[in-house]
C-alpha cells in the first residue's frame, strides 16, 4: 500500500516519512508511547477519546540502518520498514511486538455455506479485507485483554470481534462480534514482556486475536485514518495508567451513587415507586436510588413527565429524598416529532438535528414513534442538550440514564449517509455511529456539572474510548440466564482493563424471569461491582429483593448491608482509580501476571489488591475450587489462614459467597446505615489482617469538586508484624473533617495493647479483638 520509504525528516516530537505511494508519521509521545499516524482521511487525529493529548519533551534519537529506519527513546527501540511496517523493541533490544510481513491467510472454510444459511445458521465470509489493516505477528505466548465489554472468556485470544455499537436484544453469547460499546484498546501479555495498543478509529472495525490465522492477530477498520498507540511499560498496572493517561480517568463519583440501585422497566405510577421505597425501609435493605424507565414521561418525551402517573413530580421526589432516595432518570436521544414540543421545535429551529444528505432532518421510529436524533457532534447541540438536564435537575432528579443511544432505532438502523455537522468537519453516520452515545454522556456531563455544581452521575448503554471521563457504564440488556451470570465476570473485568472502572451489570439479569437460586447469587457479584444495580424488563416476574421468598431476601439484605459495610473501601478504590488508572474490579492477572495459573481465570477476581472474591456462577452448586494466588490469604467467614500458590476446594452454601483477604490488609468499615448520608460517621472501623502492608483511607463531602482544592482528609495506616504487631496512624492531608474514634477489629491473637503510652482495654471475639482509639496519629502495638 505505502512502498518504499523516499525520505524522512524530524519536526519536534515527530519524524515523517515519504513513502512512494503515501505519507505517514511516528510521533513520540513520551519515552513509553508511540504514536502511528498516516493522514489517509484527515490531517491530523481529531479524537474524541484523547481531548488533551500531551506530548512530553524527551529526548529520542533517529538512525538510518540500510533496510529500515530506527527511532530510540530512553525505553522503546521503534523499527520501520517499507510498506510502513513498524516493530517494537524494549530499551535492550528485545523484541515486544512485530508487524506481520506475510499477507493476510485465514484457515480454510469448507462446504457450501449457502446451504447452511439456508436453515439460518450465520456463517462467516473466508476473508474480508479492509480499508486499513494493521497485522501483527503472533510469538506463540500472547494473551489479550481489554476490547470493553466483548462477550466471551477474560483472554481474548481466538476470538474476533467488530466495533460497531450495537442494540440487540438477544442473548449474547460468545459468537457476538459486538455489542453497544467500542473500546478499540488491548493489551497484550506475554511472558516476559507487555504492552497495550490503542486504534484511534470511530469507523467501523475489526479485530481479530489469531481466530483466522493463529501466525497474526490484527485490527483495521472500514475508513478513517491509520492512527494507533503503542503503550509500552513494566506491567499490567504501567499500561493502564498511560492508557488512561491518554484518554482519561474515571472522575471521584459522589458517595452515594456507589450504594444499592433499584430498576426496573418501569417503576409507574408515583405510587408503585412510593410502594418500592417503602418496601426496602420496612425490610432494612439499605438502598440510595431507584431508576425510572421511560414510562415516567409524557408520551415518551424526553425532559417530560406525564402528570397522570406523577402529579406532582418536585413534591414526590423532595419527599423520596428526604427518605434517602435519589431519583435517577432515562433519558434517550429520539426526540418526538410532535409540532409545539419545545424539545423538539427548538431543535428544528437551531438545526441541532442530524439530517438526510438533502439537508432534510432525518426521521426514524423509537418509543415515541416518528423521533429525530440530535446531533451530538456538534459542540452548539451539545451545548443545548446539556441546558436541557436542568429540567430534569429542578424537578429533583439526581442522575441521568442515557440509553437506546448506539443509536437504536426501530425502523432499521440510520442509513450510513445521515449528516452530522462533526464540529465543522461535516461527516456521516459510518464515523459518528461508534461515538454517538459518547458524546451524549458529555453533554449531559457538562450540563449536570454547570448546574447542579455536583459531580454528575450518568450512566450509558453505547460508548467510546475516553467514556470514563463522563459516564459509568452498564452491559445492557442481559438475560436472567446463569450462563449470563457467569460471563458478566470477564465481560466486567475486561472493561475495567480497558480503563472503564465505574461499571455494572444488570443483577438478576434484565429479560427472561429470574430465580430465587440465581438471584441470591447475582447479588453476591453485585456487592463487589462497582454500579450495583438491579434491573428488570417490563412483564418479566418481580426481581426485588424481597420478591421470592423469605431466605432469598435475607441473602439479599446480609450482601447489600456487607456493600455498605465496605462503603469506605470502595469510595478509596475510586479515589486512587482517579490518580492511577486502575479499576475496582480486577483480574488476578492485574496484580499476578507472573503467574501462569491465573492467566485465564474466568470465575474470581479482585477487588482493588486486598480483597478477592470467588463467587459461585453455576445452578446448584454449593461449593467450588478457588484459585489462592502467592501470598497469606485469609479467609472472610472463617478467619481460616491460608497459603498462596494452590488451589483449594471451597464449601459455599446458597448465602456464601467465598471472600478472602489479602494479610497485611487494612479494611476500612462503616456502620450500618439505609442509606448514604443517614448518619454522621463519626468513628471508622479498621479491619486487620496481620501481615506487613500499608492503607490509605480518603474522605472528603461526597459530592463536590472541593477535593480537587484540597479540602480532603488522607490518613495513612501501615502495618508490620514480627514479635508483635506495630500499626501505625498518620494524616497526610488534613482539609476535610476528621473521625472523633478508630474502632480496631484485629483478625488475630493478642495479649496486651497498646496506643502511645497507653495501655488499651480490648475484648475477645471468636477470631480476635476489638477495641477504640481516638482518631488520632499515634502507633498502636499489639502483643
Amino acid at each position: 500500500m505505502f512502498g518504499k520509504i523516499i525520505k524522512r525528516n524530524i519536526e519536534g516530537s515527530k519524524v515523517f516519512f515519504k513513502f512512494e505511494n503515501g505519507e505517514g508519521r511516528i510521533e513520540v509521545i513520551n519515552p513509553f508511547i508511540i504514536n502511528i499516524f498516516s493522514g489517509l482521511k484527515y490531517d491530523d487525529h481529531y479524537s474524541r477519546a484523547i481531548e488533551d493529548l500531551k506530548v512530553e519533551n524527551c529526548d529520542f534519537t533517529v538512525q538510518n540502518k540500510g533496510n529500515y529506519i530506527k527511532i530510540k527513546t530512553d525505553e522503546l527501540e521503534v523499527r520501520v520498514y517499507d510498506e510502513f511496517k513498524v516493530d517494537f523493541y524494549d530499551k535492550n533490544g528485545k523484541v515486544l511486538c512485530e508487524d506481520y510481513k506475510g499477507e493476510r491467510d485465514p484457515f480454510i472454510r469448507r462446504g457450501n455455506g449457502s446451504i447452511a444459511e439456508g436453515e439460518g445458521h450465520a456463517v462467516e465470509a473466508n476473508k474480508e479485507k479492509h480499508k486499513i489493516e494493521v497485522v501483527k505477528k503472533i510469538f506463540g505466548d500472547e494473551k489479550f485483554y481489554g476490547l470493553g465489554d466483548k462477550t466471551g472468556h477474560l483472554n481474548k485470544r481466538g476470538y474476533g470481534y467488530e466495533m460497531w455499537n450495537t442494540d440487540d436484544p438477544s442473548p449474547h453469547v460468545e459468537s457476538h462480534k459486538s455489542l453497544y460499546k467500542s473500546i478499540p484498546f488491548f493489551i497484550t501479555l506475554r511472558e516476559d514482556c507487555v504492552f497495550g495498543m490503542f486504534f484511534d478509529n470511530t469507523f467501523k472495525s475489526y479485530f481479530d486475536m489469531a481466530k483466522e490465522n493463529s501466525n497474526y492477530y490484527y485490527f483495521g477498520a472500514d475508513d478513517g485514518n491509520l492512527d494507533y498507540y503503542f503503550i509500552g511499560g513494566n506491567n499490567i498496572c504501567d499500561i493502564l495508567r498511560r492508557y488512561t493517561d491518554l484518554t482519561g480517568r474515571t472522575p471521584l463519583p459522589q458517595l452515594w451513587t456507589l450504594g444499592y440501585q433499584q430498576s426496573r422497566w418501569s417503576y409507574a405510577p408515583e405510587t408503585r415507586v412510593r410502594e418500592i421505597a417503602k418496601n426496602f425501609r420496612e425490610n432494612d435493605i439499605p438502598c440510595d436510588v431507584i431508576h425510572l424507565d421511560i414510562d415516567y414521561m409524557d408520551n415518551y418525551k424526553v425532559f417530560t413527565w406525564d402528570n397522570e402517573k406523577f402529579k406532582d413530580e418536585k413534591k414526590a421526589l423532595k419527599e423520596l429524598k428526604e427518605d434517602g432516595f435519589k431519583i435517577v432518570t432515562i433519558i434517550d436521544p429520539g426526540v418526538k416529532k410532535e409540532k409545539n414540543y419545545n424539545i423538539y421545535e427548538e431543535g428544528l429551529k437551531n438545526g441541532y438535528f442530524a439530517t438526510d444528505k438533502d439537508g432534510v432532518t432525518y426521521v426514524n421510529k423509537v418509543w415515541p414513534g416518528d423521533s429525530v436524533f440530535p446531533d451530538f457532534s456538534e459542540e452548539a447541540t451539545r451545548k443545548w442538550w446539556g441546558e436541557n438536564q436542568k429540567i430534569m435537575l429542578d424537578a429533583g432528579v439526581s442522575g441521568i440514564w442515557n440509553d437506546m443511544n448506539e443509536p437504536a432505532s426501530f425502523n432499521g438502523p440510520l442509513p450510513d449517509d445521515v449528516q452530522f455537522k462533526n464540529d465543522g468537519r461535516n461527516s456521516d453516520h459510518t464515523e459518528i455511529h461508534n461515538i454517538y452515545g459518547h458524546l451524549m454522556a458529555k453533554a449531559t456531563f457538562e450540563g449536570i456539572k454547570k448546574h447542579s455544581g455536583k459531580r454528575p452521575y450518568i450512566i450509558t448503554r453505547a460508548a467510546y474510548a475516553g467514556i470514563q471521563k463522563y459516564s459509568t457504564v452498564w452491559t445492557g440488556d442481559n438475560q436472567s440466564f446463569w450462563e449470563h451470570l457467569r460471563m458478566s465476570v470477564p465481560m466486567l473485568l475486561n472493561l475495567g482493563m480497558s480503563g472503564m472502572s465505574f461499571c455494572g451489570t444488570d443483577v438478576g439479569g434484565f429479560s427472561f424471569d429470574c430465580t430465587a437460586e440465581l438471584l441470591s447469587r447475582w447479588v453476591q457479584v453485585g456487592t463487589f461491582t462497582p454500579l450495583f444495580r438491579n434491573h428488570s424488563c417490563i412483564r418479566t416476574r418481580d426481581q426485588e429483593p424481597w420478591a421470592f421468598n423469605g431466605e432469598t431476601l435475607n441473602i439479599n439484605r446480609k450482601y447489600i448491608k456487607l456493600r455498605y459495610k465496605l462503603l469506605p473501601y470502595l469510595y478509596d478504590l475510586m479515589w486512587k482509580g482517579e490518580n492511577t488508572g486502575l479499576p475496582v474490579m480486577r483480574p488476578l492477572v492485574l496484580h499476578y501476571s507472573n503467574d501462569k495459573n491465573v492467566y485465564e481465570i474466568n470465575d474470581q477476581f479482585l477487588f482493588g489488591e486486598n480483597i478477592m472474591v470467588a463467587p459461585i456462577l453455576e445452578q446448584g452448586k454449593t461449593y467450588r475450587s478457588v484459585y489462592i494466588p502467592e501470598g497469606t490469604w485469609i479467609d472472610y467467614w472463617t478467619k481460616e489462614k491460608i497459603e498462596g500458590g494452590k488451589t483449594i476446594l471451597k464449601n459455599a452454601p446458597l448465602d456464601t459467597c467465598p471472600i478472602y483477604i489479602k494479610a497485611g490488609s487494612i479494611i476500612p468499615n462503616y456502620p450500618e446505615q439505609n442509606y448514604i448520608g443517614e448518619k454522621e460517621i463519626k468513628e471508622l472501623t479498621l479491619d486487620i489482617y496481620s501481615g506487613n502492608g500499608e492503607y490509605e483511607h480518603y474522605i472528603d463531602d461526597g459530592e463536590s469538586f472541593k477535593y480537587r482544592d484540597g479540602e480532603y482528609t488522607l490518613y495513612k495506616f501501615s502495618i508490620e508484624a514480627k514479635e508483635e504487631t506495630i500499626i501505625n496512624v498518620r494524616k497526610v492531608n488534613e482539609g476535610f473533617k476528621v473521625y472523633k474514634s478508630l474502632k480496631v477489629v484485629y483478625n488475630d491473637n493478642a495479649k496486651e495493647v497498646y496506643f502511645g503510652n497507653n495501655k488499651i482495654e480490648f475484648v475477645e471475639n471468636n477470631n480476635g479483638i476489638e477495641f477504640n482509639i481516638p482518631a488520632e496519629e499515634g502507633t498502636i502495638v499489639i502483643k
